[in-house]
């Protein structure tokens, strides 16, 4: 992950910062707001580093997952029905009607049994 997406979703990924640093003060990281070099520099002084080890940690962190919250905010919903065209293949029209390939008037057997 980008750290431009951490910094505009902030509250989001607060609780994660708190769950991978957890003697940190949640108010003072609440307070930085996003800014990468404040937040290097506190964890930093926080944990008596040096500023290269800081961003190293910082880098490894930004590695892992994005917070649910962050992923699915509704900033970013243009952007991910945009990206989702990716996904049809060429000459399918996205809004045909499904019918046309015959098996949905068709019931599906229930889960697990074999009719």
């Amino acid at each position: 992950m980008k750290w431009n997406d951490i910094a505009s979703n902030w509250a989001a990924f607060v609780p994660r910062i708190m769950t991978r640093w957890p003697e940190l003060n949640e108010n003072e990281v609440i307070a930085i707001d996003g800014n990468q070099e404040g937040f290097t520099a506190y964890l930093a002084s926080f944990k008596d580093q040096d500023m290269i080890t800081a961003k190293s940690e910082v880098n490894d962190w930004m590695m892992g997952e994005q917070p649910t919250d962050a992923v699915m905010h509704p900033t970013r919903d243009n952007a991910r029905i945009s990206a989702s065209d990716e996904n049809i293949p060429p000459g399918e029209d996205p809004l045909d009607d499904d019918r046309r390939f015959g098996d949905d008037l068709t019931p599906q057997p229930p889960v697990d049994r074999q009719d």
